[in-house]
C-alpha cells in the first residue's frame, strides 16, 4: 500500500492511496469544505466519483473506523477492541421548552441517568464540558455521552419529563 498527498493551490488538499490489490482511492479535501472521492479499480480507465459534504464525510470516516452509526440522529457507538464488552454512545439531542432554565445540577441528569452532558453548542458558540451550574436555552445542542441504557433513560426521565 502506497499513500501519499498533494496540496493543489486554489482547490485543497489531495491524498492517494494504492491498495495492496492495485486500486487506487483518491480523496481531495477543497477549500469549499466538501470532499471529492474517486476510486479507480485496477484495469480500469474510468473511475468511480462521489463528492461529499462535511457531514458525510464525517459519516463515511465513521464507517471506515468502525464506529456505529445510527442515521436517524446524530450518534455513534464505540466499541474498543481491548475492551470487547465495554460499548460508549454518544448522541446529539436538542433541549426543548421541558428543559429550559433548568441547570444541569438541578435535573441531576448523571445522578439518575448516568449520562454525562460533555458538550453544549447554543448559536454557533460550543461550551466544552459545562458545569452542573450550566442552565440550558431552548434550542440548545447537547452532546450526551453513556452506555445506550443510559441514554435511553436520559431521553425519558430528563428530556421528556
Amino acid at each position: 500500500m502506497t499513500f501519499r498527498s498533494v496540496e493543489l493551490p486554489g482547490v485543497g488538499t489531495k491524498y492517494e492511496l494504492t491498495t495492496e490489490k492495485g486500486d487506487k482511492i483518491v480523496i481531495i479535501f477543497m477549500s469549499s469544505g466538501n470532499i471529492q472521492i474517486y476510486v479507480l479499480e485496477k484495469g480500469c480507465e474510468t473511475p468511480a466519483v462521489a463528492e461529499l459534504n462535511p457531514g458525510e464525510a464525517r459519516r463515511l470516516g465513521s464507517i471506515l473506523t468502525g464506529a456505529i452509526l445510527e442515521a436517524e440522529r446524530e450518534a455513534v457507538e464505540i466499541a474498543f477492541s481491548a475492551l470487547s464488552d465495554l460499548r460508549i454512545s454518544i448522541h446529539t439531542y436538542i433541549i426543548g421548552k421541558n428543559v429550559v432554565g433548568r441547570s444541569i445540577g438541578e435535573l441531576g441528569i448523571r445522578k439518575k441517568t448516568g449520562v454525562t452532558i460533555v458538550a453544549v453548542s447554543r448559536m454557533g458558540r460550543n461550551i466544552i464540558n459545562p458545569p452542573p451550574s450550566f442552565i440550558f436555552e431552548e434550542g440548545d445542542v447537547v452532546v450526551a455521552i453513556g452506555e445506550h441504557e443510559q441514554l435511553k433513560a436520559f431521553e425519558s426521565k430528563i428530556l421528556r419529563m
